[in-house]
C-alpha cells in the first residue's frame, strides 16, 4: 500500500520495526490501525541482526523464527575483546543470527489484514487534545492530515514523535557498519571490541560473521568528528590481524540511542505512547535493543487494546515499570563500565565471571 485508505484510524503507529509492528498487532484488537514508516518497505535497517534469548521468548507466542531468515553461523556467542592487550573473553551468552531485513519483513507478515502498512511516509507533525490526535503525514501525494484516538511513536533513536512531544531530546551514537567479504571462516562470535588507539570518541567495535560476510561495525560517541575515517582505521587494524577479511562491499550508517539518565526513558504523554528506542527502551550497557523493542511494543499495543484512549498511557506505564527499573540498574553500572579503569580491570576478571555478568547486561 502506498497511501492511507482513509482519514481516521483508531491507532496510528509511526515506525515499522519490531516495536511498531508488535504495537500495531495488538492495537488491532481494538480497531483500525495504520503503520507508517519513512523508509521504503521492506526496509533494510543497519543492525547486527542478532536475537537475544529475551527476543526469542517474546516472539514465541507468534511462531518460530523462519529458517529462511536464519543466517550462518546459526548462533554466535558474545565475546569481550580488549584489542590492545590481546585479551579475549568468550561468554556463554548466545544470539540467534538472522538477516535483519528478512526479520523485519517476517514481522510485517504477521500483522492481521486489518492493519494498513504504508512505506515512504513520514510524520511531520501532530496535535493532541481530549478528543484525539491529529497527525500530519508526508506521503507520495503530499502532506495529508489523519485522525486517531492513540498515536504510537516507534520511530527509533531520532524519533519525530518524541521531538513533537517536547519531553527532552536524547543524544545518539553514530554507528557505521561495513559488509566485508570473507576469504575463509572466522570464529562464531559476536566480538565486542575495545581499542584505545582509536581515541576517546570510539565507543566500541564489533564483528559478526553472517552468510559468507562479516559485519564490521564501529560505534562512536555523540558529536564525533569524521567518524568514517576512524571506521576505516578500525577496518585496517582488523584486516591486519584477520587476513580472512576482504573488501567492504557496502557501508551503512545509522543512529543508536545514547541512553544516560533515567529521565531518558519516557513512555509517552497524553494519548501518545512511545515504544522501543523512541521511548528510551534499550539496554544502555550492552546496546541490545530488539528485545526491548518487541516487549515495549507488545505492552503498548495491549494497553491500547484493553483500555480507553485516555487510559492507555497509564496502563502502558505500569506494564513497562519493570523494564524501566532494569534500565535504572544498568545505568548505575554504566560509568564504571565505560571508564578506562573499568575496561582495564575487566581484562583481569576471570572469564567465567565475565560470562555470568554479561547475562544480565
Amino acid at each position: 500500500m502506498t497511501l492511507p485508505s482513509t482519514e481516521r484510524y483508531d491507532t496510528i503507529v509511526v515506525g515499522a520495526g519490531p516495536a511498531g509492528i508488535m504495537a500495531a498487532m495488538h492495537a488491532a484488537e481494538r480497531g483500525t490501525v495504520l503503520v507508517i514508516d519513512a523508509s521504503s518497505l521492506p526496509r533494510d535497517k543497519s543492525c547486527g541482526g542478532m536475537l537475544h534469548d529475551l527476543s526469542i521468548e517474546a516472539l514465541a507466542p507468534y511462531g518460530e523464527v523462519p529458517e529462511s531468515i536464519v543466517a550462518s553461523p546459526r548462533h554466535v556467542h558474545f565475546r569481550y575483546v580488549d584489542w590492545d592487550r590481546g585479551i579475549r573473553k568468550p561468554t556463554t551468552l548466545p544470539f540467534l543470527n538472522v538477516d535483519r531485513a528478512g526479520f523485519d519483513d517476517w514481522l510485517v507478515s504477521l500483522l492481521p489484514e486489518t492493519v494498513e502498512v504504508v512505506g515512504s511516509s513520514a510524520l511531520v507533525g501532530f496535535r493532541q487534545d481530549a478528543a484525539g490526535v491529529e497527525v500530519d503525514c508526508k506521503t507520495a501525494d503530499g502532506v495529508v492530515t489523519l485522525q486517531c484516538a492513540n498515536l504510537v511513536g516507534a520511530d527509533g533513536a531520532r524519533s519525530a514523535v518524541r521531538r513533537g512531544l517536547g519531553v527532552g531530546a536524547t543524544s545518539t551514537y553514530v554507528t557505521l557498519q561495513d559488509f566485508v567479504t570473507l576469504d575463509g571462516e572466522i570464529e562464531p562470535y559476536f566480538d565486542c571490541i575495545y581499542a584505545r588507539q582509536l581515541g576517546d570518541s570510539f565507543g566500541y567495535g564489533y564483528i559478526v560473521p553472517k552468510n559468507g560476510h562479516a559485519l564490521v561495525g564501529s560505534v562512536f560517541y555523540p558529536k564525533t568528528k569524521r567518524p568514517w575515517e576512524k571506521a576505516d582505521r578500525l577496518l585496517e587494524i582488523m584486516r591486519a590481524a584477520m587476513p580472512q577479511l576482504g573488501e567492504s562491499v557496502k557501508r551503512e550508517a545509522c543512529a543508536a540511542l545514547y541512553l544516560r539518565a533515567n529521565s531518558d526513558v519516557v513512555p509517552g504523554v497524553g494519548r501518545v505512547l512511545l515504544a522501543g528506542e523512541a521511548g528510551g527502551f534499550m539496554s544502555p550497557s550492552s546496546g541490545e535493543g530488539i528485545s526491548y523493542a518487541l516487549r515495549s511494543g507488545i505492552e503498548a499495543g495491549r494497553a491500547i487494546a484493553g483500555h480507553s484512549a485516555s487510559e492507555a498511557l497509564g496502563a502502558y506505564t505500569g506494564a513497562v515499570a519493570t523494564m524501566r527499573s532494569d534500565t535504572a540498574r544498568r545505568l548505575r553500572w554504566l560509568p564504571l563500565m565505560e571508564s578506562r579503569v573499568g575496561k582495564y580491570v575487566a581484562g583481569f576478571v576471570p572469564t567465567a565471571i565475565v560470562s555470568r555478568v554479561t547475562q544480565g547486561l
